[in-house]
C-alpha cells in the first residue's frame, strides 16, 4: 500500500511547486535576452556577490546598493567629479545663520516608476522626503519595523539624534532641522542609503496589507525599474522611459551573479557579459592584451580589513590585538592575493582621502614583538579564536578564505588557533550584526569623500551591536573627537581633529587593517560611456552600446 503523504509533506511539495513556477516565470522573462544582447539593446553586468535587499535604507553592503540605489533610485543631491554635493532631486539648497536648517528646492516633473501594478498619480514631491526619512527616523512610523526595522547606516550615524524633523514647506520645499551643527550634512543626502522612495505606493500597500511588498517590489524615480529576479542568481532590469535625466542608453540592464573571477572573465570573452569587476590578477595580461575589452582602474577609497571583536575574550586587551596585527605578514598577503592592484594599509583611511595622517601607521610584521605583547597580556601559550567570512563571492577582497588561511598561518607562530568559519553574504551580514564573530574579514568603500563616513560611520559607540562598527569598539574620547569635527566647518581644524583620531586608532587596534585595493571593472569596448563614478563603483545609466541611438 502506498503510503499516504502527511500534511507536513504535502506543505513541502505545494512549497516545491512555487518555487518551480516562480523559478519557470524568471526564466520566462528572460527568453528574449540572448536575442536582445545579440542587437546591442541589453547590457550584461556580471558581479560576484548577489544582493542582500533592493531597499538602501536596509543594508549597507556594495552589491545591495549597486543592485537598488544605482538603478531603481535617486537621490535628493549626488556626489560631482569634485567629490562635492551637486543637485539631483533637489535642484538647490540653503543653510541656515545657525547652522541647524537646511532647506531644499525640490525638481519638478521628476516622475515615478509604474511597475508591480503601482501607477502613480502625481510627481516627486516633498511627502517622499519626509516619507523616505521618518520611516528610518521615527520607531513609530508605519513602515518603520517593515522588513525588519534595521536602518544599518542611519543608526549608525546617529541620524535618528542629530535630525530634528523634517517637515514639507510646501509640495517643492523640504527642511531638515538638526539638534546640531553638522559640516557634511549634504553630502549625507547624497549618500546611497538616503534614497527616496513613493509614499504613495507606501500607502497604496499599506491600504491593503502588503507592506513587506514595499522593499521586496521596489518602486523609485531611477533610470531602471526592475522587470524580474531570481534570488541570489539574476535581476533583469527596464530603462526607465520617464526617467528626469531622459531614459539610459539601451533597454535592459540584467545582473548575472558570477562567484568566480576567472569564470567572470571567460563570461566577458565568450559574449555572456559586457561589464565584470573584480578580475582575477592572474588574467590581468590577458586583459591587457585583448583589443575586445577596456581595463577600467580608479585608485580606491576603501580598505579591506579584519575587525577584531573587542567585546569577546583575550580580544578585549589592545595588546593582544596589536600581538595579532604584529603577527601577520600583510605584505605578502598583498603580493599573493592582489599583485600590483592593491597597496598595503597601515592605517584606518586611505591615502587617497583627505585629512590622512601617514604617520598613523601599524607597523610592519614583528614577530619577537607580537611574542612579548602576548606574554605581557597573560597568553604566552596563545588561545583559540575564530576568523570569519563570507563563503562565495569574492567581493573587494577577491579570495577572502585564501587571506584567512595566510593570517591563520601567521597567527599560529604565537601559538593562537584560529578556526576559519565561512557563511553565505546573507547569513554573515546578520550573524556579524549580533556580534557573534572574534574576528572577521570586510571592507569598507567611501560614500561620500567625508573622513567621517570612514572612520565615525565604523568606530562611534552608536554602530556598535549593528552591521556597521564590527569590532564592537566603544570610546567616549573618540566619539567625542568625531562630534567636534562635524561640528566646524573650517576643513583645517577638521583635518587636525580627524589626525587625532587616527593615532588613537593606531594606540587602540580596533582592527587589522590589509590593503588598499584599486576600483578594477572591465569592459567590453562595444559599450561606450563613463563607467566609474568618483567614489569608484559602477554607474550603468550613463552607458550606451556603440553604434546605438534612441
Amino acid at each position: 500500500m502506498q503510503a499516504r503523504p502527511t500534511f507536513h509533506h504535502a506543505r513541502h511539495h505545494a512549497r516545491q511547486r512555487r518555487t518551480l513556477l516562480a523559478l519557470l516565470l524568471v526564466l520566462l522573462a528572460l527568453l528574449p535576452l540572448a536575442a536582445a544582447h545579440a542587437s546591442g539593446r541589453t547590457v550584461v553586468y556580471c558581479p560576484s556577490t548577489a544582493p542582500v535587499a533592493l531597499q538602501p535604507a536596509l543594508r549597507n553592503d556594495v552589491p545591495s546598493m549597486e543592485a537598488s540605489a544605482r538603478t531603481i533610485f535617486d537621490r535628493l543631491l549626488e556626489l560631482g567629479p569634485d567629490m562635492q554635493p551637486q543637485p539631483a532631486l533637489a535642484r538647490a539648497w540653503q543653510v541656515s545663520a545657525d547652522g541647524l536648517g537646511y532647506t531644499l528646492q525640490l525638481r519638478r516633473g521628476v516622475h515615478f516608476q509604474r511597475n508591480f501594478g503601482f501607477v502613480p498619480s502625481r510627481d516627486f514631491d516633498a511627502d517622499d522626503v519626509v516619507f523616505s526619512f521618518m520611516r528610518m527616523l521615527d520607531p513609530k512610523h508605519p513602515y518603520h519595523d517593515v522588513s525588519g526595522g534595521t536602518y544599518t547606516y542611519a543608526q549608525s550615524m546617529a541620524l535618528p539624534q542629530l535630525i530634528r524633523s523634517v517637515q514639507a514647506l510646501d509640495r517643492d520645499t523640504v527642511r531638515f532641522q538638526l539638534r546640531r551643527r553638522y559640516a557634511p550634512f549634504p553630502a549625507v543626502l547624497a549618500m546611497e542609503f538616503a534614497s527616496i522612495g513613493s509614499a504613495e505606493y507606501a500607502a497604496q500597500l499599506q491600504r491593503a496589507g502588503r507592506q513587506d511588498e514595499f522593499d521586496r517590489k521596489p518602486i523609485g524615480t531611477g533610470p531602471f525599474q526592475l522587470e524580474a529576479q531570481l534570488p541570489g542568481s539574476m535581476l533583469r532590469y527596464a530603462a526607465f522611459a520617464g526617467h528626469w535625466r531622459g531614459a539610459p542608453g539601451y533597454d535592459h540592464l540584467v545582473f548575472a551573479v558570477t562567484p568566480d573571477s576567472t569564470l567572470r572573465w571567460a563570461r566577458l570573452q565568450r559574449g555572456e557579459c559586457d561589464i565584470i569587476g573584480e578580475p582575477n590578477p592572474a588574467d590581468l595580461p590577458a586583459i591587457r592584451s585583448d583589443p575586445r575589452v577596456r581595463l577600467l582602474r580608479e585608485p580606491g577609497l576603501n580598505e579591506g580589513y579584519l575587525a577584531f571583536n573587542t567585546e569577546h575574550g583575550p580580544l578585549r586587551d589592545a595588546r593582544v590585538r596589536r600581538a595579532l596585527v604584529l603577527a601577520v605578514n600583510r605584505r605578502a598577503i598583498v603580493e599573493a592575493v592582489f599583485g600590483d592592484e592593491a597597496r598595503v594599509a597601515y592605517g584606518v583611511l586611505p591615502p587617497t582621502m583627505w585629512s590622512y595622517d601617514a604617520s598613523a601607521r601599524l607597523p610592519d610584521q614583528d614577530l619577537a614583538q607580537a611574542r612579548r605583547l602576548l606574554a605581557a597580556a597573560g597568553y604566552a601559550r596563545g588561545f583559540d579564536t575564530s576568523i570569519w567570512t563570507v563563503a562565495t563571492g569574492q567581493g573587494m577582497l577577491r579570495d577572502p578564505r585564501r587571506i584567512a588561511v595566510m593570517i591563520q598561518a601567521d597567527w599560529a607562530a604565537l601559538g593562537v588557533r584560529a578556526r576559519i568559519r565561512s557563511y553565505e553574504w546573507g547569513e554573515l551580514l546578520a550573524r556579524l550584526a549580533r556580534g557573534e564573530h572574534d574576528t572577521t574579514l570586510m571592507t569598507w568603500i567611501s560614500d561620500d569623500g567625508d573622513p567621517d563616513n570612514f572612520i565615525a560611520s565604523q568606530l562611534s559607540c552608536s554602530g556598535v551591536h549593528t552591521a556597521q562598527n564590527l569590532s564592537e569598539y566603544c570610546s567616549a574620547s573618540m566619539d567625542a573627537l568625531f562630534a567636534q569635527a562635524l561640528e566646524t566647518t573650517d576643513a583645517g581644524r577638521r583635518a587636525a581633529l580627524y589626525a587625532r583620531a587616527q593615532q588613537r586608532f593606531v594606540r587602540d587596534v580596533p582592527w587589522l587593517p590589509l590593503a588598499h585595493v584599486n576600483a578594477t571593472y572591465v569592459m567590453s569596448r562595444r559599450l561606450r560611456g563613463d563607467l566609474l563614478t568618483p567614489l569608484g563603483g559602477p554607474r550603468f545609466d550613463r552607458l550606451s552600446p556603440v553604434g546605438q541611438h534612441r
